[in-house]
């Protein structure tokens, strides 16, 4: 292995040639053990600052700040890396101290050595493209990285919505399958009045609609980026006319409608955009959550319980009770939604603690609302193809749960009136015979007007008597 010796601040360091980061990257992953996890386990990151340093460049040679050679070398870089090249060499633990100052710093090694690469020069001759000179010109951590993290943010988003897209699907395709069979609606898990089982799954699709544009309208907050504010948010040691053309070359790199805040001061310090999607995505999760307790209650049993559903067999159940099988799709979804909800919290910390003109959270911020979405798109793909697409009606059960539920008394009501239901009700409940036959002895309805009653399009609507 043949080596380098690269300077900066603290002294000389040796570095390998077979590597394409420095001295900076190097003393970062010494001093952030903290993980295990860096950052090249997050690829649209790195794509992310990859863009923003291809932009940066186009927008610094346009302004007669880059040389043209250098600028193509660096551009060539980025796209390598956009293209899913060289995310090996990201090799800094996601948590951090420095406000990020060691990813933008792998970032521009990264580049820099790259582009000397490109160039015909050895890795380290940084008199001829330098990582902080060139690639990190008209810049400061304090803006590239976060403009980095609001183009991956905005990505993983749209990356979540499809996951979501797939387990509407899934449960729009059960809603359908399931229309015609009659259940009895619970209410703080008592019977209730009857509806289809239809029903209850087209619920779910409603309330994935809902929160899919719930995180729609919160990725707009995200498109706002303080890319030209450099340390504070002043522009200092950029050009006059730099922040307006780096939004133009960000919008053309990306593809993606970003816009310069307009008090890049204020931008440079506030978190708030990052709080709300982490409120968004906690609330999603405990949507989803709160599906998968109705799936674990629906097919409780199979002998004394629920037994409405029968979720897929995934696995045995039980290292001791032969023949159980248990519910761990949505176990597993139920736990992912319980880290979400526990990460918004550290999310919300980390933006609070946030002092005078910059957060030096946003590491941990960033590191918990990736780690959040691929989480929930795991588990949401994971619960449409190996637990929704495979469930089955119990439709004998439903219906005998109906015929002998007290909620039955309710539909009947507007025909028999109230005192002749809740006396119906109460021997129903005493002798354990059903509201059926109790109704058909008293004659208090014929069968015909009974069973036209109970029919399932007649009591899962408004209707005129």
């Amino acid at each position: 292995m043949t080596m380098r010796m690269e300077h900066d601040l603290l002294g000389d360091k040796e570095i390998s040639n077979d590597v394409y980061y420095g001295v900076q990257t190097a003393r970062a992953k010494e001093n952030f053990n903290i993980t295990g996890i860096t950052l090249s386990q997050f690829p649209t990151f790195i794509v992310s600052l990859a863009k923003v340093k291809k932009a940066c460049a186009l927008a610094n040679h346009k302004l007669g700040l880059l040389a043209e050679n250098k600028k193509n070398a660096i551009c060539e870089a980025c796209d390598e890396i956009i293209g899913g090249e060289l995310h090996e060499q990201f090799i800094v633990d996601m948590i951090q101290g420095g406000a990020g100052t060691s990813i933008n710093m792998n970032a521009n090694e990264v580049i820099a050595n790259k582009a000397l690469e490109i160039l015909g020069h050895q890795k380290g001759e940084y008199k001829i493209v330098h990582p902080n000179n060139d690639v990190n010109k008209s810049q400061s951590t304090n803006d590239a990285y976060p403009t980095a993290f609001r183009i991956a943010l905005y990505e993983k988003i749209f990356e979540l919505i499809d996951s979501m897209k797939i387990l509407r699907k899934s449960f729009a395709k059960k809603a359908d399958e399931f229309k015609d069979v009659i259940k009895m609606g619970r209410t703080q898990l008592q019977d209730a009045v009857p509806m289809t089982l239809g029903q209850e799954f087209h619920t779910y699709v409603t309330m994935i609609d809902e929160d899919i544009q719930r995180l729609l309208e919160a990725q707009q907050l995200v498109r706002e980026m303080n890319l030209g504010a450099t340390a504070i948010g002043t522009g200092i040691n950029s050009h006059p006319d730099y922040a307006h053309e780096v939004e133009l070359k960000l919008q053309e790199v990306t593809g993606r409608p970003f816009v310069t805040a307009k008090d890049l001061v204020e931008a440079t310090q506030d978190t708030g955009a990052y709080v709300q999607i982490s409120g968004v995505l906690k609330r999603v999760a405990t949507k989803i959550s709160k599906i998968c307790n109705d799936l674990r209650l629906l097919s409780s049993g199979p002998r004394t319980g629920i037994n409405e559903i029968n979720l897929p067999a995934m696995q045995p159940g039980s290292s001791i009770m032969p023949g159980k099988v248990n519910p761990v799709i949505p176990e597993v979804v139920n736990q992912v939604a319980f880290q979400v909800i526990g990460t918004d919290v550290t999310i919300t910390l980390a933006s609070e603690g946030g002092q005078l003109q910059l957060n030096v959270f946003e590491p941990v911020i960033a590191f918990n609302l990736f780690n959040s979405i691929n989480m929930m798109k795991n588990a949401f793909e994971t619960l449409a193809s190996k637990c929704v697409d495979g469930i089955t009606a119990n439709e004998d059960r439903c219906k005998e749960l109906v015929l002998h539920s007290i909620g039955l008394v309710t539909a009947l009501n507007p025909y028999i009136g109230y005192e002749n239901s809740t006396s119906v009700a109460k021997e129903a409940l005493d002798t354990h015979r059903s509201v059926y036959d109790i109704v058909l002895e008293r004659e208090l309805l014929s069968k015909e007007e009974l069973d036209d009653i109970i029919k399932p399009e007649n009591m899962i609507k408004p209707r005129v008597r």
